[in-house]
Parts: structure tokens; sequence; C-alpha cells
């Protein structure tokens, strides 16, 4: 359905209209940092896609708010064998998809399979799966060839999702998407809006999924590219939430009577993936350089200008997790340009371009780079910066040709093996035989207290060979309006029980 509506942007205003009579009353406006280049889950580990999808696409399991993972789709927790090789999961019964049919256990083994042929995660462990059939109407089994203790957390996750589709629409490309969740798509309107309205027949999960109560008629992800205009918008009423905003923001926020700040607190890390596949960071002795010259103090500082925002911090996960250690922490925040410089001449630097590729939609991550540069090219380094938008940057990151170093963020996860990039499959390609070794044995073990000590191998190999390089802990900076209710704070904010005072 095409809506007709006149909506003027600029770095200061960003307006958006009503789309005509058949706009909710009930509506939530929500001002995200761009416009998902797919609304296919499985085949994106974007943050936008995520927040937006999870709305209509859903899982076989998911999060509770403690980040346990819980039965959605599926009608209970896998029943698995004694050598955790084989998961039999039972699916709820009387689910719609949007399309009017019934969810059974057939669509499921073809999503599945879907998943591990398409989806990022997915491919990180088809080799492990030897086979997934339907062994009933509403169960189906996985067999894995080998025991991988963080399947159901894999199949949890909403981003790089194995959500369910119909199995008629299956097919490696899916832009049309049919799924079961709470809200359906009705209209997008590229680099305007997406509308999601509530879906009528929508059957809801088991009390440990808690309740998706559809409370707004119509939710509105708006992409609003500059931060400064996710603030305006959200201070002068026009949004309902604002995802991802600048740090210098929130005193401005906090005294605002419209709105209020939602701080996350240790919410994730921004880190700088590195292409091991092609070019310079090929060599261990340039990426090691890289390690040794970069001052995280200071790039912290420059994206997030007041310690209350970020803790400069080596340990992939912050005290308080259970992931947490200190192994090969020894190697952070070397900051030291001389040792740099000696690595670049055990790898004969010849000048090469180190070719940093960022965008200005995440305002830190372009503050963090321009504090990189001065340090590396301190050190030796030419170095080369394709600043691009967030989706230019999602779709270059793809191409090894075009970039050594590129700079993104994570939220801390619950399981580690969702963090992509320690897999030789993930984009930045990342493998070597030790490391291979180590994350086979994580994967496999099922003992908590055992893959803890595994876990902290592997980030001591992450420190020795530069698998990614982590710039430290960040809080995340949202914010919403004073009158909206109904939003757990997270990540992934979700705004099915959203409401808003009248």
């Amino acid at each position: 359905m095409t809506f007709r509506a006149t909506c003027l942007a600029s770095a200061a205003v960003f307006a958006v209209c009503a789309a005509g009579p058949l706009a909710a009353q009930n509506k939530v406006d929500v001002a995200i940092v761009g416009d998902p280049d797919t609304f296919d889950p499985m085949i994106s580990t974007k943050d936008v896609v995520s927040i937006v999808t999870q709305h209509f696409m859903e899982t076989l399991y998911t999060f509770d708010e403690s980040w346990q993972v819980v039965p959605l789709l599926a009608s209970d927790m896998p029943t698995i064998s004694e050598d955790g090789t084989t998961y039999t999961i039972p699916l709820r019964e009387g689910v719609s998809f949007h399309d009017g049919s019934q969810m059974d256990s057939a669509d499921v083994v073809a999503s599945l399979n879907r998943w591990q042929e398409v989806a990022s995660r997915g491919m990180a462990i088809a080799d492990r799966i030897s086979g997934i059939e339907a062994t009933g109407p509403a169960e189906i089994t996985i067999t894995l060839s080998e025991p991988y203790a963080p399947l159901t957390t894999l199949l949890a996750f909403s981003n790089s999702a194995a959500v369910i589709y119909p199995e008629e629409i299956i097919a490696p490309q899916i832009t049309d998407p049919i799924g079961t969740g709470p809200y359906r798509m009705e209209a997008h309107q590229p680099d305007q809006y997406t509308q999601l309205v509530r879906f009528d027949d929508y059957a809801q999960p088991g009390e440990a999924a808690g309740e998706r109560a559809q409370t707004p008629d119509e939710i509105r992800f708006i992409p609003v590219p500059d931060t400064s205009t996710r603030i305006e918008g959200l201070l002068s009423g026009q949004f309902d939430y604002a995802d991802s905003l600048s740090t210098e923001a929130f005193g401005r926020i906090e005294a605002s009577d419209v709105a209020e700040p939602v701080l996350l607190e240790a919410f994730g890390w921004p880190l700088f993936a590195v292409n091991h596949k092609k070019g310079l960071m090929t060599d261990l002795n340039i990426r090691r350089a890289v390690q040794a010259a970069l001052p995280y103090d200071d790039m912290l500082f420059a994206a997030f200008g007041d310690e209350k925002f970020f803790q400069t911090d080596g340990a992939l996960y912050p005290e308080g997790w259970p992931w947490h250690n200190e192994a090969g922490i020894e190697l952070y925040n070397i900051n030291d340009p001389e040792k740099a410089a000696e690595y670049l001449d055990a790898a004969g630097y010849d000048g090469q371009p180190l070719r940093i590729l960022t965008s200005r939609q995440y305002e830190f991550h372009y503050q963090m780079a321009e504090v990189a540069q001065m340090a590396l090219e301190m050190a030796g380094f030419t170095v080369q910066m394709d600043v691009v938008d967030w989706a230019t940057l999602a779709q270059n990151r793809d191409n090894p040709d075009l970039w050594d170093i590129y700079i993104t963020h994570s939220p801390f996860l619950p399981e580690p093996t969702l963090t992509s990039s320690l897999f030789a499959t993930a984009r930045e390609g990342w493998a070597n035989p030790e490391k291979e070794a180590i994350l086979e044995r994580f994967t496999a073990e099922s003992d908590p207290d055992a893959r803890k000590d595994i876990y902290a191998e592997l980030q001591q190999q992450l420190y020795e060979d530069v698998g990614l390089i982590k710039i430290g802990n960040f809080n995340e900076v949202q914010g919403k309006s004073r009158s909206l209710t109904g939003v757990t704070p997270s990540p992934w904010p979700t705004f099915w029980n959203a409401s808003k005072d009248q």
C-alpha cells in the first residue's frame, strides 16, 4: 500500500507526516540511525535490521530479561540426547503467519535449512549439522555431527536470525517477509519510514517469553542518520523514542520536560574489525603495529567525552559477566608509537595506505577514527580514511578488496559465540589452526566452568594474533518521551508493550 506524504529533512529538522486518514491514533514513532537495507534478518547482522524485524519475525527461542533462553515459537526447551548431538524441539500449535497460513514443522525445517545456507551464524555451524527433519507435524529434530553447546542461544538471537518463514516463500532472497510476529509490515517508504501495524491473529507466546501486548496500533521506525536531528526530534516531542544518541546531549535530555535519557550501562564495546582475507592486515606484524599504536584512552574520550560513559578495559566482557577474564590484556592499550614502528620495520612496510572504513551515522565511530588516524600516522602508517554512510559501509565491508579495518560496535552478548567475528566464516575471515582448535573445544564443551577456562584461552589467542581490536567499553545513550511507558531498555528495544499517556 502506498501513502501520500510530504516530509522535509535537514540537519536541524526532520518532519514525519501522518499517512492520511488511515493513520493510527495510538502510534509510536521511533528514530533509528538509518533505513534497514533488508527486512530479511537471516542475512543481516546490523542492529538497525534486528530492531525493526524482531517485531514481525520470530524465532524458535528468545531471551527473557535475564538473558536466559526461553521458548517462543517452540513450545518447550529441546530434549537433548546424552551425547549432546540430537535436539528434539516441540513446536507451538495454532501459530498463524501473516498470510493466514498455519506454522508447522515443514515451515521450520525449510527455514532452518535456509538459515544454515545464507546466515553468517548459521553458516558458522553448518558443518556440524548432519540433518534437520520434521519428526511430527509439531516437532523437529536437529542432528549434529558433534556437540554444540550454544545451539539454543544461536537459535534465539535476533541478529543473523533463525527466523521462521512459510515454506512456500523460502528462496535465496526474500524481499517480501512473512512472519508470525505481533506486528506486520504495512508500508516502507525508503529513507522516510517503515510502518508496522498490529497483526490481529497473533498467537501470544507462553509465560516465559512474556506478553507481547500489541498495545500500539502502529509503530513507525524513522531513519534519521544525523545524531543531532534525532536529539532535536526527541526534545521537540516529534519522536517517542530515539536510538544511539551522543553522550554530549545527555544533560540536555535529562533537563527536558518532554524527554528523558535512557542509559544502558556497560552496553557494549567499540571495535576495529580486521581484514584477514586480503590487504595489509593479513600480515601479523602489521596487525601488531596497529594494536601497539592505538591510544585507547584518547579514542574513548574523543568518542564519549566523560568517563561516566566509557571504561578503558581490555577484557572482552566487563566485570560482573561470567565470561570476564584478564587473559592477554597486557597487549591492550600499549599506546607506544616506537613499538609500532618496530613492527612496521619487521613487516617491511612500504607506505601502502591503511584503509579505515567508517561512518558518521554512529558519530562515535568517526571520532575514534580521527584519533586513531593521528596515532597511526605518528607510528609511520599512511592512513586512508574512507568515510561513507552506514548503508554503504555495510555493503563495502562484504568486499575484502575495499578495506583493511572497518569500525563497528557490539553490545555485550549473552553467549560469546554470538560474536560472529570469532569465526573464519565471518566477513573478516579470521582463521588460524590454534584459534580454530580452541573455538572447537569451546563450542563442544557443555560444562559452564570448563567453558569459562577455554574462553580465557580464546581471549589470549585473540590478543596474540590480533583477531580483532577492542577499544574499550561504552554506555549507550538512548532517549524516550516522558509520556512513553512499557519499553524495557535494551540494545534492541521492543515496542509491542509501549503506551503513551494522552
